[in-house]
């Protein structure tokens, strides 16, 4: 083969091969689009979503996981190459975890401790708990997947990221569903929902991510 033939085929090898942002892109939002579908369709939407989106305690429960999935996903984007570093994206991850956990000492606070446990159970406090990690199953394995396609130097790392990056969109899509408005419950089990998703990225990815 001629040296210029090569060097087109090489050139079109690249081409057609998508960026690994490309990929994650291709596997997050389309699972992510799917669980919305899937969650309107089989829980519904609450019937005064419109209202309690007006209410600023009630909209917290979209805007803290939704501010966390996108920076967890801005961190999943830079762990997927070698050459890159995540590290200045952790702090407004850490500051997102430490105003809930502000906010979440601020209510109990305010209540006798008698109420905690009644107040933060609700209604559905197990449900919720096993819906998040059940909703951000599809999009975690679209992460994972795409994942495998980068050089990530720390896999448990990333697949812990990936985890937070589902979890928190599951909250959030979950949050279409709730009607648990007080904050002891949303920060409580919310929260420990998206934990064990990050937990089970963090296995995903020293399972699947190593290289």
């Amino acid at each position: 083969m001629r040296t210029e033939d090569l060097i087109i085929a090489m050139a079109a090898d690249n081409l057609s091969s998508p960026s690994i942002g490309t990929l994650i892109m291709r596997r997050f939002l389309p699972s992510i689009a799917l669980v919305v579908l899937a969650v309107l369709v089989v829980l519904g939407p609450r019937s005064d979503l419109a209202v309690a989106l007006t209410a600023p305690v009630t909209a917290m429960k979209y805007l803290l996981p939704l501010a966390l999935a996108l920076f967890a996903g801005m961190a999943v984007f830079c762990r997927a190459r070698p050459e890159q570093r995540a590290g200045r994206l952790i702090w407004p991850i850490a500051l997102i975890c430490a105003l809930a956990a502000i906010w979440l000492a601020a209510t109990m606070a305010k209540m006798p401790a008698t109420d905690w446990w009644p107040t933060a159970r609700g209604q559905s406090w197990r449900f919720c708990l096993i819906a998040i990690p059940l909703i951000a199953l599809i999009p975690l394995a679209g992460l994972i997947a795409a994942l495998r396609k980068g050089a990530s130097t720390a896999p448990m790392r990333s697949g812990a990221l990936a985890g937070l990056t589902a979890g928190a969109a599951a909250a959030a899509i979950y949050a279409l569903h709730c009607t648990e408005d007080s904050p002891l419950f949303f920060l409580c089990w919310y929260g420990l929902g998206i934990l064990v998703v990050t937990v089970i990225g963090a296995l995903a990815g020293r399972r699947w991510l190593r290289w």
